[in-house]
């Protein structure tokens, strides 16, 4: 459906896409992750045909969009703050489009049922944006990016301005939503949360470069650098030297998977690798915070040597603070991390 190769936009001397190459298939959810400043934003207006290339292309169906205008690319677009029409009522503005393409009233009329139906507002046709809550706002502005059946659909930060909450559960709804009508969708967000649960692949990006590309779980399980791993939350990572299945670490040695990367490394212990064992049993660590996260506990231990760890723990086995408790490290929960 979507292919970018070699994809460059510099302003000035800064590169904002190095040489991008990326492809998304039909029917798949891809979305793009970075921090501000990493190029997801600049990718998605260069795809829409908002911003020019300096170098490399941008095919749609195989097709190159060179030259190609904006309303001509058969795209659907749904931004942070939905752009609605605050003169127009809620048919108003998902017909928009269909009205662009001189569809008669009739086809407007049972378009905008049926998509007003599909995103969880049946009979609101005649009702007043401003009246909308921040949600029921979201669904119209999708509702209205899918009327005129796009052939990719790009959404920048479609949940942003949404509490969580309302964040959590309406992306669910997308996601089941994508998968009934078969849609092609290219997102940009900064939450992972939000990315890793709505997508069938995840692109993080990094200075205008792919730093990983892969399935979520791909990619929470294995960071492919110290970059991502942090981007992604972890903080357990630390210099090591591997050799077999073993790394020596500030917090002494640590079991790797058979056939990792040998030598110097950095070295990602995730939380759920840090296990909770007595004082004596293994690496001595004070309790220095918890913090209640659902059915498991976030814990921060400070051990004699090297920084602190994050792990985790069920909520029946949480220690207090200022404990005294020792770690022992599982090979499963160890990742050793690729080059920068």
């Amino acid at each position: 459906m979507l292919k970018l190769d070699g994809a460059t936009v510099r302003f000035r001397q800064r590169a904002a896409l190095d040489a991008v190459d990326l492809e998304v298939a039909d029917h798949e959810t891809v979305c793009v992750l970075g921090p501000s400043g990493s190029g997801k934003s600049t990718l998605l207006r260069v795809v829409a045909g908002l911003q020019p290339l300096d170098a490399g292309r941008v095919l749609l169906g195989g097709a190159d969009q060179a030259g190609v205008p904006v309303h001509k690319r058969g795209l659907g677009l749904m931004f942070q703050d939905h752009q609605l029409f605050p003169q127009r009522d809620v048919a108003g503005n998902v017909a928009f489009g269909l009205r662009m393409r001189g569809a008669s009233r009739a086809e407007q009329a049972a378009r905008v049922g049926e998509l007003l139906d599909l995103v969880g507002l049946p009979g609101a046709q005649r009702r007043a944006v401003a009246a909308l809550s921040g949600g029921e706002q979201q669904r119209v502005a999708l509702a209205r990016a899918l009327a005129p059946s796009p052939r990719l659909l790009m959404l920048d930060e479609p949940l942003g301005q949404l509490d969580r909450t309302l964040r959590e559960r309406l992306v669910v709804e997308l996601r089941s939503l994508f998968g009934r009508l078969g849609t092609t969708v290219l997102a940009v967000t900064h939450d992972q949360g939000e990315a890793f649960a709505l997508a069938d692949r995840v692109v993080v990006m990094r200075d205008g470069r792919i730093a990983q590309t892969g399935t979520p779980l791909e990619v929470w399980q294995r960071p492919a650098s110290e970059f991502v791993a942090r981007f992604l939350g972890f903080e357990n990572v630390v210099p090591a030297t591997v050799t077999g299945t073993v790394a020596a670490t500030p917090w002494g040695k640590v079991p790797v998977a058979s056939g990792s990367p040998q030598g110097e490394a950095r070295l990602l212990v995730r939380p759920g690798g840090v296990r909770l064992v007595p004082a004596r049993d293994g690496l001595p660590c004070e309790v220095v915070s918890r913090t209640f996260r659902g059915n498991h506990v976030a814990l921060r231990l400070r051990p004699g040597a090297g920084p602190l760890l994050e792990a985790e723990c069920e909520l029946s086995a949480s220690p207090e603070p200022g404990d005294a408790v020792g770690v022992a490290f599982a090979a499963g929960g160890v990742v050793v991390l690729g080059e920068e």
